[in-house]
């Protein structure tokens, strides 16, 4: 009897097993579904921003969910700060439930802070193209659709704004993509910090199937393309402890 309940039990566990193989393997195809972003070598920009006097600025990102771009960026050298968030709407929309609708205006995007003596916008701009997110895809990245997800740059001064719009133009007269590049840049009209529950997303859960799947070979494209900029310990938003 029971050897019976063992042998009853064993085969259970076996189906059990199966099924929940079979299930990680349909997870699995339901986030690659349209797969990571493939990086893309590019050149620096041309016209770029000269080093100056100044210690601190901030440049806005928008290029699919923002727990990639954000991931990417906490791990660049230079970059004291990358914050999730929202641009593009107004404070009462700037809200996951009501942006993840698509009919708010904001897209999802990252807030970055830093040291121009550094790191240069244009080279933010070179990594925000290179390994960050797919500018040819059009309100989508990867397995994600909608306007929240377009790819868009939200200049903070008219000199962010002419050095986006140069290296745009560069790219595309030099054939960078094998198809146009649709990144939009748009007026800075507020950024608004998403949920806490957001912030260093892919820093806390690492085993995440999306995050495993869409974002973790981003930061791995970003210290094979970029190792003079990679920084091995990310800087998180929120305080160790």
């Amino acid at each position: 009897m029971n050897t019976s309940i063992s042998s009853s039990r064993r085969a259970l566990l076996a189906g059990v097993a199966t099924l929940a193989a079979g299930l990680l393997l349909w997870q699995g195809q339901v986030f690659s579904m349209g797969s990571a972003e493939k990086a893309v070598a590019l050149p620096p920009p041309a016209l770029d921003q000269p080093a100056g006097m100044a210690k601190t600025d901030t440049a806005i990102f928008a290029g699919g969910c923002f727990w990639g771009v954000q991931g990417v960026f906490q791990h660049v050298r230079g970059v004291t700060r990358a914050v999730s968030g929202y641009a593009g709407g107004t404070a009462q929309t700037a809200q996951y439930e009501m942006v993840s609708n698509g009919d708010t205006e904001h897209a999802e995007s990252v807030q970055v802070t830093y040291d121009p003596s550094q790191v240069s916008y244009g080279t933010l701009l070179q990594i925000f193209f290179s390994v960050a997110h797919d500018p040819t895809q059009l309100n989508r990245q990867g397995p994600d659709h909608g306007t929240q997800y377009r790819s868009a740059i939200f200049p903070t001064s008219d000199e962010q704004r002419r050095i986006a719009e140069a290296y745009i133009a560069q790219l595309g007269a030099a054939g960078a993509f094998p198809a146009p590049i649709v990144t939009r840049i748009e007026k800075d009209s507020g950024f608004y910090p998403a949920e806490d529950y957001h912030q260093d997303f892919m820093t806390e859960n690492p085993s995440y199937p999306y995050i495993v799947i869409n974002d973790l070979p981003k930061v791995e494209n970003l210290r094979q393309m970029f190792p003079a900029r990679y920084r091995e310990q990310p800087v998180l938003v929120k305080k160790s402890g």
